[in-house]
């Protein structure tokens, strides 16, 4: 809890450069790859979304190859373990192969990944890390 309120102080200052951050990353992101015309007006996103825009597994293992070579910290599937529907706590509730009616959600397991946007990066290293995704 002390960590919590010590950081509210900078919570706005650092919200900001998230959103400039968020911009920076859509900017120089290959639209024609991946998805990047997302709805952002009031947002703040904790996070990269990087999604390809069709499905492509010998391209989603390059970009895997190239983040991990490259030290980037990335969950596929988006932050919560991609397709909830497909994690065994659900396995009581949900049918099996149910997660079939939602291609979008699918898409998103199986092609997009989460990447830390944190406050303290530079435009430099984002643009480095729309680089490195745009050339796998």
């Amino acid at each position: 809890a002390v960590i919590g309120r010590n950081q509210l102080s900078r919570l706005d200052k650092n919200n900001q450069k998230r959103i400039k951050n968020h911009e920076i990353f859509l900017a120089n992101l290959d639209e024609t790859i991946f998805r990047t015309n997302f709805d952002c007006e009031g947002s703040c996103n904790y996070a990269f979304n990087v999604i390809l825009r069709e499905p492509n597994l010998k391209l989603r293992d390059r970009l895997e190859d190239a983040m991990r070579e490259s030290k980037i910290e990335f969950r596929r599937g988006s932050a919560g373990g991609g397709n909830q529907m497909r994690q065994p706590y659900l396995s009581s509730v949900v049918a099996e192969g149910a997660w079939e009616k939602f291609p979008e959600v699918e898409h998103i397991h199986h092609y997009g990944w989460y990447v830390g946007n944190y406050p303290d990066l530079g435009s430099q290293s984002i643009v480095k890390l729309c680089n490195i995704l745009n050339n796998a």
